[in-house]
Parts: C-alpha cells; sequence; structure tokens
C-alpha cells in the first residue's frame, strides 16, 4: 500500500507541475460547479427536445438521486479513510501548486470526477440512440472537470480514478433505474 500511495504522490506532482498560471483561470472555471450551468441547461434543453416533459420529468429526479447519491457517498468515503488532500499534505503541498483558493481536509475520493462521470454514463446511455456521439462528449467532458481536480492542487489521481469508476457505476445502475421506471410508466 505504501508503494500505491507514494506512485499516487508522484503522479500528482508530475502532473499538478505540468500547469501554468497562463491556464489556471480556464481550469478554476472548468472546475467550478457554477461555471456548468449552461452546460447543464443545454443538456437538459436536449432531453425534453428529444423525450417529451413526462420523460424529462422522471430523468431530472434521477438525476437528482444520481448527484445526491455520489456527492454523500464522497462524503462518507473522505470522513472514512480521512487521507489528507495534496493541498494538506507534508512533504507533498511544499512541491505542488495550489490554485484552488481553498483545499479542505480530506480528498478520498472525488465527489467531482464521480458526480461528472455518472452524469456522463447516465445520460450518455440514455441519449445513445438519438445522439450516438453524445457519451463520448460527456465523457470527454468529465475527463477535463476531473483532471481539473489535479491541476487545482485538490487531489490525487488515485482520488480521481476512485471517483470515476463509483461514478461510472452509480451512473450505469441509475439509468437502469431510470428505464426501469420509464418501462413501468409506459413512456418510452
Amino acid at each position: 500500500m505504501e508503494k500505491l500511495i507514494e506512485l499516487d504522490h508522484k503522479l500528482f506532482l508530475y502532473l499538478n507541475n505540468l500547469g501554468t498560471e497562463t491556464w489556471d483561470w480556464m481550469w478554476i472555471a472548468i472546475s467550478d460547479k457554477w461555471m456548468a450551468i449552461p452546460f447543464y441547461a443545454f443538456l437538459l434543453y436536449l432531453i425534453f427536445r428529444n423525450f417529451g416533459w413526462k420523460y424529462s420529468l422522471v430523468t431530472m429526479v434521477a438525476i437528482a438521486l444520481l448527484i445526491t447519491c455520489t456527492d454523500q457517498m464522497a462524503n462518507v468515503f473522505k470522513d472514512g479513510f480521512a487521507r489528507r488532500r495534496p493541498c494538506g499534505q507534508e512533504g507533498v503541498m511544499e512541491y505542488s501548486r495550489q490554485v484552488a483558493s481553498g483545499c479542505g481536509k480530506y480528498g478520498f475520493y472525488s465527489a467531482h470526477a464521480s458526480s461528472t462521470f455518472a452524469v456522463a454514463i447516465f445520460l450518455g446511455n440514455i441519449f445513445k440512440r438519438k445522439i450516438p456521439k453524445m457519451m463520448l462528449y460527456l465523457i470527454i467532458w468529465a475527463s477535463f472537470v476531473a483532471y481539473s481536480r489535479v491541476y487545482l492542487g485538490v487531489h490525487y489521481p488515485g482520488d480521481i480514478f476512485v471517483g470515476m469508476l463509483f461514478g461510472i457505476l452509480i451512473g450505469y445502475l441509475l439509468y437502469l433505474l431510470q428505464q426501469l421506471v420509464i418501462k413501468k410508466m409506459k413512456l418510452g
């Protein structure tokens, strides 16, 4: 386990130190959940346009459940594992770029990575017939958000990887649940 943690620290320092002040603003914006509101509004518009209001309502409830689930699971893990974030970890923070304005206490695992990948998998599956490349676009977006957390100095790559895995699992499970509800309601 020590070797894995050491590798995670080294990979973090390598990736984090690739950044430059020139691009800091962009990665801060990518990581900011409020900056994503126009993107989410556009996705919501696509859902309504392609599936109608009843289907969209069920989908919105599922997305709310998905975000709540990924966020709360990440908090349980953060408190349970109590792994310091790189911006608060001695031996790491002295050598990293701290771009984020805040640090937070614990970082295992990344709620940003988990929720964005959950949304990407969930919506990618919903759109797979209507907009076949949507899954690819959403995974690219989720990857940028996930990497932004390393760039900003608040998560190790391992935090991101585990967050991605949980997000993919939760996103797919909620997609299956949403499809079951849609089928029972005879909306699809």
